[in-house]
């Protein structure tokens, strides 16, 4: 086992805590030294490879899990979070969320083992996924698969991460960054202090999370969302494009990611996602001048591959990825859902196609 570990100056540090058979290849936790002992940013997924290097990983920087002060979480996905329960239980950290991932931990773990894949099985069939894409799952839940799901167990923390909170991080200057999308409570992390290398222009540096990625379009696909159950419907890709403008004018001097490597210009990466969303949701009016389910939409959009070679669980997410536009096409009132339609179809509105 060798252990990435990166000094990044300044007392962080970038630890690169393997993903088990995902492209992604790992997910960077950062590790900040405060006056009262270091935090982590981040911990990883929960697996005894990635556990190994995690804590090699801290003893690389010079310190002992022992020392390790709190977690801060950017948000719950399980290459994130994985780890967070054995770190605590390990270290007596306190652990960090914001509210809105911390209440879909607290839905999944109050959740029947089950009821992920009945949930999953259900938006599928509404969204027009064949029989053979959905065979797969029912016999999963008929063997009692959902007991298997990652994050079924994820740990709850202590302490809320609250919008534009500067966190008690003793001798530390980090304030949180509400940017919800790729999750509804995915946060960032500035720390409001010079940067080491004089030259780099901007202010601080950003712990990004999954935010912002040097060359990564993040996943934004649709979630649950407590407003949702108020009437509601949410719009992650709304959420996601204004947290991104609220990012561009932040203007830090450098972009800590969790994958990938770290970069500047954080204000040219946000301009091209920002195009990039303009330019998807174009194609994707054109694409509704015949109505269309969100598979058949999945289907027609452009990847980074042909739909035949896109893997059987990712097809799922790419269908999430379709709705979530669906969802900003109709609340923009450029598509609409077609009456009668079952599974429901869209098609653009005439005018703005």
């Amino acid at each position: 086992m060798t252990t990435q570990v990166t000094d990044h100056r300044g007392g962080v540090w970038s630890i690169a805590v393997p993903i088990p058979d995902n492209p992604l290849g790992h997910t960077l936790v950062h590790l900040l030294e405060t006056d009262r002992g270091p935090v982590l940013i981040d911990t990883g997924w929960d697996d005894p490879d990635s556990w190994d290097t995690l804590v090699a990983g801290v003893t690389a920087c010079g310190f002992a899990l022992t020392d390790l002060h709190g977690v801060l979480i950017t948000h719950h996905h399980p290459d994130h979070h994985g780890l967070s329960a054995k770190v605590r239980e390990a270290s007596g950290a306190w652990l960090a969320m914001h509210a809105a991932d911390t209440s879909v931990v607290r839905r999944t773990r109050e959740a029947t083992p089950d009821r992920w894949l009945d949930h999953l099985i259900a938006k599928l069939a509404a969204a027009g996924a064949p029989d053979d894409h959905l065979a797969p799952l029912r016999t999963a839940r008929a063997g009692g698969g959902g007991r298997r799901m990652p994050g079924l167990r994820a740990a709850l923390p202590d302490r809320e991460i609250g919008p534009g909170e500067l966190l008690d991080l003793p001798g530390r200057r980090l304030r949180a960054i509400w940017t919800p999308g790729h999750t509804p409570g995915h946060v960032c992390l500035h720390l409001e202090e010079e940067h080491p290398a004089q030259q780099n222009r901007g202010f601080g540096r950003l712990f990004s999370g999954d935010h912002l990625l040097p060359g990564i379009t993040p996943h934004i696909g649709l979630y649950e969302d407590p407003a949702e159950s108020a009437g509601e419907v949410a719009d992650p890709l709304g959420d996601y494009l204004d947290s991104l403008e609220r990012i561009g004018r932040l203007a830090p001097a450098e972009v800590l990611p969790a994958h990938q490597h770290a970069f500047t210009d954080a204000g040219g990466r946000v301009r091209a996602l920002l195009a990039h969303h303009e330019e998807r949701l174009a194609q994707l009016r054109t694409l509704l001048s015949e109505p269309r389910t969100a598979w058949q939409l999945a289907r027609a959009m452009e990847w980074n591959r042909p739909w035949e070679q896109i893997p059987y669980g990712s097809r799922t997410i790419a269908v999430s990825e379709a709705e979530a536009h669906l969802r900003r096409l109709v609340k923009l009132g450029h598509a609409e859902s077609v009456p009668g339609s079952g599974p429901v179809r869209y098609q653009a509105v005439d005018g703005v196609r």
